[in-house]
Order: structure tokens, then sequence, then C-alpha cells
């Protein structure tokens, strides 16, 4: 699965200030809203019950918040570079400053669990996240973010 099946030029965000997790995951429920016409109250509160569960903060200054929304015909992202980097309860404490959301359909099963896989491999490299941090606008995040996976070497 490349990044590009499911994410869309339209799902970037450059440089989003988020006052904390909860505003930020609100504002995020927002933008799929926008993007994919979802009912942005749902998909918080999907994304919410999942961050209760446990920080999707996976560390160094990454989080990949996730749900499954019901009746969502496909795996959708949205990506977001914060302006600068928020309290996120990770997993190493850090602030958080590069989000990746997944949402996926509820049967979605072993999808949902390859596309988490894939978001993850990539944004466990080091030197493109240290890319992300330096992007200029929303179209270089993009191009950044769907590049063939054969050109980025997991760290």
């Amino acid at each position: 699965m490349e990044i590009s099946e499911i994410l869309s030029p339209q799902a970037v965000f450059h440089r989003l200030k988020g006052a904390n997790k909860k505003k930020l995951i609100a504002e995020l429920a927002a933008c799929a809203g926008t993007v994919a016409g979802l009912d942005e109250g749902k998909v918080f509160e999907s994304l919410w019950q999942r961050e209760k569960l446990g920080s999707t903060g996976v560390g160094h200054g990454v989080a990949i918040p996730h749900a499954r929304i019901a009746k969502l015909e496909k795996i959708i992202g949205i990506f977001a570079q914060l302006e600068s980097g928020i309290e996120f309860e990770a997993i190493d404490e850090a602030p958080v400053d590069l989000l990746f959301v997944l949402l996926t359909p509820e049967d979605a099963g072993a999808d949902h669990l390859k596309a988490l896989a894939r978001v993850s491999r990539l944004l466990r490299n080091a030197a493109v996240c240290e890319k992300l941090r330096a992007a200029n606008d929303k179209a270089q995040l993009y191009a950044l973010l769907t590049e063939p996976l054969s050109g980025v070497q997991a760290a």
C-alpha cells in the first residue's frame, strides 16, 4: 500500500497551530469533514475514544491518531505538520509536531493494519521526518509523504 492511495493533496496541512491535544484532534476531525465529507463530530468521537485507550504519540515528535469509522468506504489519511510541538502524552514524552491521522472503514480488517504499518514505517524514518519538519508548503509535504517506498529506508 502506498501513501498516495490514502492521502490526497487536499488532506495535507502545513504549519497547523495546535493549542492542546484535544483541540488539535477536534481540528483534524474538522479537516476530515472538509476533505472527505465526514461528520466531524463522529470522527472526533472515534479518534478521541481511541486516544483515551492510550496515546497514539509514537515518539520522536510523531503521532498517528487512528480510528475505524462507520459507513466509511475507503481508508483516508490526513497529515499535519504543526507550527510547534504540543504535549501529546507520547511514549517518549516528547512534544508532537507531525501527525498522520488514519481513518478506516469498520470492516477494513487487515487493510487497517497494513495502512497503519505503512504510515508507521514512513514516520519512523528520521531523515523523512527531518525533511517533513523543514518543508515550506503543502505541496512539498505531499511530495515527501508520497515518495515510493523503495526510496525510503526504514531507520
